[in-house]
């Protein structure tokens, strides 16, 4: 329906305005029947004022008629070639409106239970994945020193392993989940450059770690470990624009306390690092460095593929599988430098993992000494391939924070771990002075870091639109 071209011309459609801006509502067939009435044949449209509950019902009535108002407000006499009200729609109007307003609400509150129940979904599904790469980690550290105890004498050895290992393991994964159609070409085909980074941090950080904890000693790395933690808050803030509230902060606080008490308490860490010179030291804290910006860079990977795929996310195993294979790459440009570090010349390092190989496989003459091989270092590559991957997985559907936390928080249970009766270890370890204070910080660190503050319950607003917007 339209107006004469000597007044305003208003359109009648069959959908109305909602309260909420960008939304409207269809008339169903039994509400049209009150639009268009049967007795009068003429169509309405109902318009809101800017005053509540004030109802504007505009029918064609010729070239004069009367102006009403819902509130019992009389509008005067309306002119020629212009809409008139008509006072009889306008009980008709409200039981729309009412059925409208009904329906509106009804959908907000199923949105609101969709929201809260997603919300609940994704919490149980991080709080799940953290509390998997927490158990993961601990055993991940407990069998890394049991796989050591048959491979004593060939520590470097067992690092190059999983190293290579995890490139045969991960592309042979990855090519099952392509044929099984979980990952997909669009996948395959992002670029490498990211992934080229990913392994060139992930060498780097291996290589200086190992060059400063041939120096330091094993009680001190745990501590400066927590520097982790600083840097993937600084990184996360510089590169990815995130803020952080003033709990989770001091939370992350607590958990390097908690860590560094439950450590050093019984272990002389302090004396320790100060032994050591601070050279050594900075070398450790930096080769955390690498390890956060390589975990902030597989979130921004995670983001972007986000964007790339068009709403999708990239599989793991993509992530996992290329950058094992740039970690590989990079750790033979800098094997004469990492052997070094460990140890055996570059000239002898053939022979070196050859024994290696003898000692991992428990044949030959060099097999005494190798109890424990191969099972316990494969138990090790297997436990320690699933911790990567659990990490992962956690930082993709969470944040690096949260899995740096994960991780952290293996640290003091590991330590409680070493005091249980080990298979292989003999004597087991006492527990340090300070693990229970330790321990307790820690996870107060953690409560405080997960809690939320109540915003309270948010207002409900309503937009109603102007008689002459309409």
């Amino acid at each position: 329906m339209s107006g004469c071209s000597c007044g305003r011309v208003f359109t009648a459609d069959r959908l109305i305005p909602s309260r909420n801006p960008g939304r409207r509502f269809v008339v169903s067939p039994s509400q049209q029947a009150l639009f268009f009435s049967p007795f009068q044949q003429r169509q309405r449209i109902a318009l809101r004022s800017w005053h509540a509950r004030v109802v504007w019902v505009v029918g064609s009535h010729g070239r004069g008629g009367a102006l009403f108002r819902s509130d019992g407000k009389g509008g005067g006499n309306a002119k020629p070639c212009s809409y008139a009200l008509d006072e009889e729609s306008i009980e008709d109007v409200e039981k729309i409106n009412q059925v409208l307003e009904e329906e509106e609400e009804e959908e907000e509150e199923e949105e609101k239970l969709s929201c809260r129940d997603r919300g609940r979904d994704r919490t149980a599904e991080v709080m799940m994945a953290a509390a998997l790469t927490v158990v993961l980690g601990v055993a991940n550290r407990v069998l890394y020193k049991l796989a050591l105890i048959p491979l004593r004498h060939y520590p470097f050895f067992l690092a190059q392993l999983a190293t290579f290992g995890y490139v045969l393991v991960y592309f042979s994964i990855l090519r099952f989940r392509y044929n099984a159609g979980i990952v997909t070409d669009e996948m395959l085909s992002l670029p490498k450059t990211s992934f080229l980074f990913v392994g060139l941090l992930e060498a780097l950080a291996a290589a200086t770690g190992m060059a400063a904890a041939a120096v330091l000693s094993g009680a001190s790395i745990p501590i400066l470990s927590q520097s982790a933690l600083v840097w993937q808050i600084l990184l996360s803030v510089i590169f990815l624009q995130k803020q952080y509230r003033m709990n989770q902060i001091l939370g992350c606080f607590l958990v390097a306390v908690g860590v560094i008490i439950t450590v050093a308490s019984g272990s002389g860490g302090g004396l320790s690092l100060k032994d050591t010179g601070i050279f050594w030291t900075l070398l450790m804290i930096i080769s955390y460095l690498f390890q956060a910006a390589d975990t902030i860079l597989k979130e921004i990977i995670f983001l972007d593929a986000a964007q790339h795929l068009k709403g999708g996310s990239i599989d793991v195993f993509v992530v996992n599988s290329y950058g094992s294979a740039f970690q590989a790459l990079f750790i033979c440009l800098l094997l004469p430098f990492l052997s070094k570090f460990w140890g055996v010349p570059f000239p002898q390092l053939p022979s070196y993992l050859k024994d290696g190989a003898a000692c991992f496989l428990n044949i030959g003459s060099l097999s005494s000494g190798c109890d424990g091989a191969p099972l316990l270092p494969i138990l090790f590559v297997i436990v320690n391939m699933s911790f990567n991957i659990a990490l992962l997985h956690l930082l993709k559907i969470s944040s690096a924070v949260v899995s740096c936390l994960a991780y952290t928080f293996s640290v003091p249970l590991s330590v409680y771990v070493f005091t249980l009766p080990l298979p292989y270890i003999g004597v087991a370890s006492t527990l340090p002075q300070g693990f229970v204070l330790g321990v307790a910080i820690l996870v107060v660190g953690m409560l405080i870091y997960s809690w939320s503050p109540s915003l309270g319950p948010t207002p409900r607003t309503t937009t109603t639109a102007h008689p002459h917007q309409a």
